[in-house]
């Protein structure tokens, strides 16, 4: 009698535990809290003071004569002080895929609610897209 009544409370905890009130399996599926920015966006603000601060103002992309893709980006302060950012661009082909076209993080110096260009040619023909990318001075 003592096992039947372990028997039978044991077999109604499975049943109960593995009973599931989802039809679609354990784990739904969720969308990501960050999408990949880096293969649509052209401006990327990666820190927290610099979304605060700084905006895209104008870009211009032109291809030079032998080519490869020349960008001019126009960085704005938002803010009434002085700014430092260091920005670069990653160049990408026509697929989105990066080049191995990196150009490395330029200093820019953002004077009160001012507007500065940045640059940027890419080193060889294949880059069709780009993603300049925007980080606080270090």
């Amino acid at each position: 009698m003592k096992y039947s009544i372990l028997t039978f409370g044991a077999a109604a905890l499975i049943a109960v535990g593995c009973s599931s009130t989802y039809d679609k399996g354990p784990y739904l599926p969720q969308k990501s809290k960050t999408p990949a920015y880096e293969d649509t966006e052209r401006l990327i603000l990666l820190d927290p003071g610099v979304r605060y601060s700084v905006t895209l103002a104008t870009y211009l992309q032109r291809t030079l004569e032998d080519g490869r893709l020349e960008v001019v980006v126009g960085l704005r302060n938002r803010e009434n002080r002085r700014l430092e950012v260091q920005a670069d661009c990653v160049f990408k082909d026509a697929a989105g895929v990066v080049t191995g076209d990196e150009a490395p993080f330029q200093a820019v110096i953002l004077t009160e609610n001012a507007t500065e260009q940045v640059k940027f040619t890419s080193a060889n023909a294949l880059a069709k897209k780009y993603t300049v990318r925007v980080r606080q001075a270090r």
